[in-house]
């Protein structure tokens, strides 16, 4: 059995807790928050972007720290699960592994590529595992494509276009999410998805070219971008930002294009994954997965309990697609290409 402790209970946090019950050989044996409502089991205050609140939470047989070294230093807990705002990352991750624990840390694995170094060096250093709960691999309408991409069934894939649009986040606790030394802005806590599963896909661009627009603070709440690969003959393309209103305030989907056949998916208007083929019919396909984040959990509990890291969660991979889209704000504010050779 892996006990894992989870540090943080804001919407992930939730979330996570919540998916663990669907993960075999995984028990939550503790959770760490600051907040004694939440330690009581009332996370009705819990809220994001999609699903309803936390609501209230049987905590029975499960440790509740409100000091967070308290629960690093619980021999009993094998896995720390860090939900906590995006700032806190390095140095967290760096207490864990020094305490001995394995970690997953929600995307973004950092927010500067320096961080992420220091967190991967530290967890080499400790023969520990640093994995990062990049989720979109793990969606089953987004992991279909890979699927279909790996057997060949439909040819080769010329091209994909991505989209993630959210209302602007007012959800967390003393609103973090509007700070984005915190956060890192819409680049770094949204749009990285989708240049996650790009890279999972078909590997680091060599380049990117992305327009976009900044808010008040100078950052970059919108963009698109387009990751060039020369030689490979595919087109791949995402937008994302924090630009939508509360009527829509999460929206995903896709357009992909394969030899002999068209991959439609969007959550707001074609919540099934259609299939269009070069005979000219039509269907719906099921996903493999059917809950992305107990999937995501699985993968991470069935590695800490083999000694052995899971290449669809592995630190390394966060750390390039945090590196690309570090780039690809970079070109908003340049207006041009960025190479990403070397790095």
């Amino acid at each position: 059995m892996v006990r894992v402790g989870i540090a943080g209970i804001g919407f992930m946090g939730k979330t996570h807790f919540e998916a663990y019950r669907q993960v075999d050989g995984a028990q939550v044996a503790a959770i760490f928050t600051r907040d004694p409502k939440k330690l009581e089991g009332d996370w009705t205050g819990v809220r994001g972007n999609f699903g309803g609140s936390g609501g209230v939470v049987d905590l029975a047989g499960v440790q509740k720290y409100q000091d967070l070294d308290a629960m690093l230093a619980d021999p009993e807990i094998d896995l720390i699960d860090l939900c906590l705002p995006s700032h806190l990352h390095r140095k967290i991750t760096l207490q864990a592994l020094d305490a001995g624990k394995h970690v997953l840390v929600e995307k973004p694995i950092a927010l500067t590529v320096e961080d992420a170094d220091a967190m991967i060096e530290a967890a080499e250093r400790a023969g520990k595992l640093l994995m990062v709960a990049q989720v979109l691999r793990f969606w089953p309408e987004f992991a279909a494509i890979k699927d279909l991409l790996e057997s060949g069934e439909y040819g080769a894939l010329r091209g994909a276009h991505f989209k993630r649009v959210i209302s602007r986040p007012d959800w967390s606790g003393d609103d973090w999410f509007a700070d984005p030394e915190k956060t890192g802005g819409a680049v770094v806590d949204l749009h990285i998805h989708d240049t996650d599963f790009v890279q999972y896909l078909f590997g680091p661009p060599a380049a990117v070219w992305s327009t976009g627009s900044l808010s008040s603070r100078g950052q970059v709440d919108y963009l698109v971008t387009e990751y060039q690969y020369p030689g490979r003959n595919v087109c791949v393309s995402a937008q994302g930002g924090a630009v939508a209103q509360k009527g829509i305030e999460f929206e995903h989907g896709f357009d992909v294009y394969f030899e002999r056949a068209m991959l439609k998916h969007n959550s707001s208007t074609t919540p099934a994954l259609e299939v269009y083929t070069e005979e000219g019919g039509k269907h719906e396909l099921a996903p493999r997965i059917k809950d992305a984040f107990a999937e995501q959990l699985r993968t991470a509990v069935e590695g800490v309990a083999a000694g052995r890291l899971p290449e669809a969660i592995a630190a390394r991979s966060a750390r390039d697609s945090l590196r690309t889209v570090l780039a690809e704000a970079q070109s908003v504010k340049t207006g041009q290409p960025v190479s990403l050779e070397g790095g």
